[in-house]
């Protein structure tokens, strides 16, 4: 199908997909029904309004976060394909109808005593509400900062800035250089009937003694536990007492890595457990 350049020119809803179309303008949200024009292009967005009945109980926070943060779409070997809102990308139907997938990062900070902190999600996620994960575990944004390619900076960007987000941790106390990516993982779970996740998710390791001040909108609780005590939580949740849950994406962490990459924080050999170039799908 080909569209004149009259008509894109008069259609503010799309935001294009492709990377030959991206522009560098933003075009604002609205609450209008999604307009379908050759979707190998680009992708029009349905946003809902804060009447939405199918959305009426979102935190505030939370729908601004999903209509105006925009996650970056990769393909399976992680090249960027496009853009889309983060509503967009975590809603099933979008995520099994098109395969839609994004680009993320999972941090584990330990402190000194190589413990490691643990957040619960707030109640007010829209995504795995309430369950217990690693420190922190959020996307980069499509922005020139959190683009960069190169040792990953574009995502340890995004990591400084979500610790900052969720948990107050002022970039001072977690500079980029001292991040270490060790892989990558690609994963596929459903949250609900209607959210879930598809991720190429950046495993992220850092050691620092940083003062915490979790934002309430983000994290219902936070912990640092040693490995034992990670092991009791799992059993806890694999038996599910006290109502305990654990993220999918910790719980594969947790399962194919993490006990072997304590190893290396503990003796300081981080660097030695680092493989960027195997995308490892779970």
């Amino acid at each position: 199908m080909t569209v004149s350049s009259s008509i894109l020119f008069n259609l503010p809803l799309i935001r294009f997909r492709s990377l030959s179309l991206l522009s560098s303008s933003r075009l604002p949200l609205s609450s209008l029904r999604s307009i379908s024009i050759s979707p190998r292009k680009f992708r029009a967005f349905s946003t809902m309004t804060t009447t939405d009945a199918k959305d009426a109980g979102m935190d505030d926070v939370q729908r601004r976060l999903m209509f105006e943060d925009e996650c970056i779409l990769v393909d399976e070997t992680d090249r960027v394909v496009g853009f889309d809102t983060k509503y967009n990308c975590h809603l099933m139907e979008n995520i099994e109808a098109e395969n839609l997938l994004h680009r993320a990062f999972s941090v584990f900070l330990f402190n000194s005593n190589y413990e490691l902190l643990l957040q619960q999600r707030s109640k007010a996620k829209v995504t795995f509400p309430l369950v217990w994960t690693n420190t922190c575990c959020s996307h980069p944004l499509h922005r020139d900062s959190e683009l960069i390619e190169e040792n990953a900076l574009g995502v340890r960007n995004a990591a400084q800035r979500k610790l900052l987000d969720e948990l107050g941790i002022v970039a001072e106390d977690v500079p980029v250089e001292e991040f270490t990516p060790l892989g990558r993982m690609l994963y596929k779970a459903p949250s609900d009937g209607k959210w879930g996740e598809h991720e190429l998710d950046y495993l992220l390791f850092i050691v620092r003694d940083v003062k915490v001040q979790p934002n309430p909108d983000e994290v219902a609780e936070i912990k640092y536990v040693s490995r034992e005590e990670l092991k009791e939580l799992v059993k806890k949740a694999d038996a599910g007492e006290e109502g305990l849950k654990l993220s999918p994406w910790f719980r594969l962490v947790v399962d194919n890595f993490l006990m072997k990459w304590w190893d290396h924080v503990e003796k300081g050999t981080l660097d030695e457990a680092i493989d960027m170039k195997t995308i490892h799908k779970l």
